[in-house]
């Protein structure tokens, strides 16, 4: 049996992750495609308690300890549901991976991308997304679309700074892996980001 292919959504908050993600899971259901979606931290019953812990603004967290609370709600999605989905040749379609990891934990929260990548190691088991999706939108354009921070959010609070290093880790990420992170314009309209996706999957032969 073929291998399944594990395709990633990144991008800062307000990029407009959330919309292409409904709009690409309408279209795999009307063409009957079969694939599993999950996201990030989250998609398994462990994961989603870790979730509620990182993303609860009455948390005070240390980097350290946010790095490995991701990793481990990681650990638990790797080894419940995409390893086997991957194995029985499923494609899966998670929103936010180890990427995210990189630019929220290894830029904006000064550990680094190889402090980072080695907390991740027992998570990952060697996986790598085959194509990852980054929505491309400056911060203070993406935050003003959606009308600010979410007063819950802990991460979606924190100042500029922050979500500016989020932003140009991606930007760096996405020139140093061409091939995998494809780029999208986050600024056009969400029906033209949406058919640029359906395109490119088609192109990469992860969907027919």
């Amino acid at each position: 049996m073929k291998k399944g292919k594990l395709v990633t959504f990144e991008g800062g908050d307000g990029a407009g992750k959330s919309t292409q993600l409904k709009l690409l899971k309408d279209y795999l259901e009307k063409e009957k495609i079969e694939f599993i979606f999950t996201r990030e931290p989250g998609g398994t019953e462990v994961s989603e308690k870790i979730r509620k812990i990182l993303k609860s603004k009455e948390n005070m967290i240390c980097a350290e300890c946010e790095t490995l609370l991701y990793a481990a709600a990681r650990a638990e999605l790797v080894n419940e549901i995409i390893l086997p989905a991957l194995n029985e040749g499923k494609t899966v379609i998670c929103d936010r991976f180890i990427d995210s990891s990189l630019a929220y934990q290894g830029r904006a929260r000064g550990l680094g991308e190889e402090a980072v990548l080695k907390a991740n190691e027992l998570a990952l088991k060697g996986l790598k997304p085959d194509l990852t999706f980054f929505l491309d939108i400056e911060p203070d354009v993406s935050f003003k679309r959606k009308g600010g921070a979410d007063g819950d959010d802990r991460l979606e609070n924190e100042g500029e700074t922050f979500h500016r290093k989020i932003y140009e880790c991606y930007i760096n990420l996405a020139e140093q892996e061409k091939e995998r992170i494809y780029k999208l314009n986050a600024t056009q309209k969400p029906e033209k980001i949406h058919e640029e996706i359906i395109q490119t999957l088609k192109e990469r032969k992860i969907i027919d």
